[in-house]
């Protein structure tokens, strides 16, 4: 499977490690030259570029917090500068940020899940719109098996911006889809070796997530990328405003 176009130019946010930095290398196997952008692993973000580089493949890192529509609108700015145009736009940065009861919630707390997560994708998307138009691009969106079951203990505000990037990916696909671009969503479930669950996942409920899934193993960042890759590819041209389920059959809709 190879992208489109060759070059394809990728902008992929949050791809310092983890999920991201599997989909920036599954893109540059592809054929992508790929911005790098990170929040604040800037160490490896560079061991991200750097093995793309290794590729055969141009990158380079953009900084920028994800929250601040003024930031997303320089360092997307600054990537199609570097790129020459924008073909791909994946919106992976996101983050659970903390588990939490509703009835011990803070505003605060409320708000840092929906802006890293939601808010979040709608500010780079809104930046790279124009540029994505001009090449008839692809938009990957990143949402969550918690879009749809709720999520684990104390993860009700990230349920609600996960779902809320299932719905603004719907509508978003419906309103360019004149201009060409397609909006697609990928909603992970149980991922293992990431930050995510080794920071808010104890080892006992990885294993209980791990026996409930009927493909017999957990989903890697690898899983991840090849959807990515394949909604990136001439193969998904006309697949718009849909949500791949990763999850090994753990949830079904």
């Amino acid at each position: 499977m190879t992208v489109e176009q060759t070059p394809v130019r990728a902008l992929v946010t949050g791809a310092a490690h983890g999920i991201g930095r599997a989909i920036a290398l599954a893109l540059a196997e592809a054929g992508a030259d790929v911005a790098v952008h990170y929040g604040h692993s800037a160490d490896e973000a560079e061991k991200t570029a750097a093995q793309i580089t290794a590729l055969g493949r141009r990158a380079k890192t953009f900084a920028g917090d994800v929250r601040d529509s003024a930031q997303v609108n320089t360092f997307v700015a600054d990537a199609v500068e570097f790129l020459g145009g924008l073909d791909v736009l994946v919106t992976n940065a996101g983050h659970l940020v903390g588990r939490s009861p509703v009835a011990d919630m803070t505003d605060e707390h409320w708000h840092s899940v929906i802006d890293v997560n939601l808010s979040s994708t709608f500010y780079t998307c809104r930046a790279a719109l124009s540029s994505l138009a001009a090449s008839g691009g692809r938009i990957v969106t990143m949402a969550s098996v918690a879009a749809h079951n709720g999520g684990g203990p104390g993860a009700v505000a990230y349920g609600a911006a996960k779902a809320g990037v299932v719905g603004f990916t719907k509508a978003l696909a419906k309103e360019v889809g004149p201009k060409g671009i397609t909006v697609t969503s990928v909603a992970p479930g149980f991922i293992a070796n990431t930050a995510f669950h080794d920071t808010f996942t104890s080892p006992e409920a990885q294993a209980a997530n791990v026996s409930s899934i009927p493909v017999g193993r957990a989903g890697t960042p690898d899983d991840v990328a090849a959807a990515v890759v394949y909604l990136s590819s001439p193969a998904a041209r006309f697949l718009s405003g849909a949500t791949l389920d990763i999850t090994g059959a753990q949830w079904l809709r």
